[in-house]
């Protein structure tokens, strides 16, 4: 049995490749299957170098690496990983390694023992305490749209650490949207076929994560596809 770990990559911290390597070393130990990692190069980022990509390629021996020159969006490069992903169970997170090591297991075990087929990390409530304002309010204003407009279960739809079983992959595989909006894309379609079993897994935040400001040339045409989804046949 194999365990695919998938990790969108641009603009990742200085030294990223150690986070990397310590990372992916320590979850490697708690499972008791075999764990993949692709790494996704989203664009040129200035700190993927030829050598911290060798330094990963000589300390992983299960490591996939999938690059292409321009940014296309977390949604784009995460379906390009999961196309190539080998594993029975397959999970994302972001190359930086934000949620604890014990939120992951968390995911991995949720799937491992056929309690769900799609397990979607939710974030606690200390999670608030350690974001900026402005995100903080985006973050509960999407919650509370989903839960009006939507009416999922599941209202926290875009935390970074979710996993699946492999016959949902193709499912995944169908998202359209390249940018932040395809966990909600994800998940609404989990629903609507009512075929897979959902589990909203509470996980929490790694101490000192930093976050990106956020950017509104990118929040405007995402609301664009919040109204898509919003609109489309039910």
């Amino acid at each position: 049995m194999i365990v695919s770990l998938v990790l969108p990559c641009y603009n990742p911290p200085p030294d990223w490749e150690q986070i990397v390597c310590e990372k992916y070393t320590s979850f490697g130990k708690g499972l008791a299957e075999t764990l993949e990692l692709l790494i996704v190069l989203d664009g040129k980022s200035a700190n993927v170098t030829e050598q911290s990509l060798s330094f990963l390629r000589q300390q992983i021996q299960k490591l996939s690496v999938v690059e292409y020159a321009d940014n296309k969006g977390k949604g784009y490069a995460i379906r390009l990983g999961v196309a190539k992903a080998n594993g029975d169970i397959i999970m994302y997170t972001d190359v930086d390694f934000p949620y604890t090591e014990v939120s992951m297991l968390s995911i991995y075990q949720s799937l491992s023992s056929g309690e769900c087929d799609v397990a979607v990390g939710v974030k606690d409530a200390a999670y608030y305490t350690h974001v900026p304002f402005v995100r903080r309010l985006i973050s509960r204003w999407l919650r509370f749209v989903v839960r009006t407009f939507l009416s999922m279960p599941i209202t926290d739809t875009q935390c970074g650490l979710k996993g699946f079983k492999r016959d949902v992959a193709p499912l995944f595989l169908q998202t359209t949207i390249d940018r932040y909006l395809f966990d909600l894309e994800f998940v609404r379609n989990c629903y609507r076929g009512k075929k897979y079993r959902v589990l909203a897994v509470p996980v929490s935040l790694n101490e000192n994560v930093h976050f990106r400001k956020m950017n509104f040339r990118i929040l405007l045409p995402e609301m664009l596809n919040f109204g898509r989804l919003l609109f489309r046949k039910q």
